[in-house]
């Protein structure tokens, strides 16, 4: 085993949104409405049991698109009661239309958010200089920090690396959710700014971490928190054999979870109804997982977990039949 001891750096010491956050889910009742009991507990299973020091609201794993705005304010709600005092909560606000993206800003930070998550204007795909316009102006709107989400797959307009140099200028402006599968872009970032850059793609976890990220926030980690974590723990603790083994053993969870035509919100409330933690049904357009996919989805989980568990004791292999 090859152990590097190496100091934190700033950056990776005092992360602003914390360190391993779950891009949770929005759990429904069986009839579909909020269910904000539901959240309590789970956002409660993911702090004190998972390990997670943080938690994204209301991203796309969370369903946003097809839940209110009394909806995500109530989740809000809900969630900083139960664990905000011990963990990190950010609310996405990020929307295509300027006016109702500060709306929604606005509400979260009365509703007690700790920061903001705040995605690229989609499908109108604006110029950079018009980008740059919409999240300064967002970032304008509150006293919170905000979390760039960089997701030019789903939104049709990446961060362009000119775009977040200027953009770090703003005090305001503190993180970059990372999903443009671009480490070139990344690292020139990290090295010419201080914002903090968190792995949107659980396959970034350890690969982003080594050039200076923050953390990661993580659609797998509603799932397995414990093993998202430990592979940061043993990074963190300079043993980065350790930490390259416990990525690699995330492999087929996160190729099953994120990896396919299925969206993280369906394959994550799979796994969790599945593991009796509250999900609840999806929203339509999106369609529940069948059988078939639920089942690769627990070998899946199971294979992973029992991966880790060979060799790391602290992550349990035990998942229900």
């Amino acid at each position: 085993m090859t152990t590097v001891t190496h100091p934190l750096t700033p950056r990776a010491a005092a992360p602003p949104f914390g360190r391993t956050a779950t891009a949770m889910v929005t759990p429904f009742t069986a009839d579909g409405e909020l269910d904000t009991d539901g959240a309590q507990r789970l956002a409660t299973h993911l702090v004190d049991d998972g390990g997670c020091d943080a938690l994204v609201l209301s991203g796309t794993t969370g369903e946003s698109p097809t839940t209110t705005e009394a909806e995500k304010e109530s989740l809000l709600r809900a969630v900083v009661e139960a664990v905000g005092d011990r963990a990190k909560i950010t609310a996405g606000v990020g929307t295509n239309d300027t006016r109702h993206t500060v709306a929604l800003a606005r509400s979260a930070e009365r509703a007690g958010a700790h920061g903001l998550l705040v995605v690229t204007p989609y499908y109108s795909r604006p110029t950079q200089e018009a980008v740059t316009q919409h999240l300064r102006t967002v970032a304008d709107a509150t006293g919170l920090p905000v979390m760039l989400y960089d997701i030019p797959g789903r939104t049709g307009t990446a961060l362009s690396a000119a775009t977040l140099l200027r953009l770090a200028a703003h005090p305001r402006i503190a993180a970059v959710k990372d999903c443009g599968n671009d480490l070139l872009k990344s690292a020139k970032v990290l090295a010419a700014t201080s914002l903090a850059y968190y792995a949107g793609c659980d396959e970034q976890i350890l690969p982003l971490r080594a050039l200076g990220g923050a953390g990661c926030v993580s659609t797998a980690g509603n799932a397995a928190p414990r093993a998202v974590c430990a592979v940061l723990d043993a990074y963190d603790a300079g043993d980065t054999a350790t930490a390259a083994r416990r990525q690699l053993a995330l492999v087929p969870l996160i190729e099953a979870v994120t990896g396919g035509e299925t969206p993280g919100a369906v394959t994550a409330k799979a796994l969790l109804n599945h593991l009796g933690l509250p999900a609840g049904p999806v929203r339509g357009p999106l369609l529940a997982a069948d059988a078939a996919l639920t089942a690769r989805l627990v070998d899946a989980l199971r294979t992973t977990l029992d991966r880790t568990a060979d060799t790391d004791t602290a992550v349990p292999a035990a998942v229900p039949g």
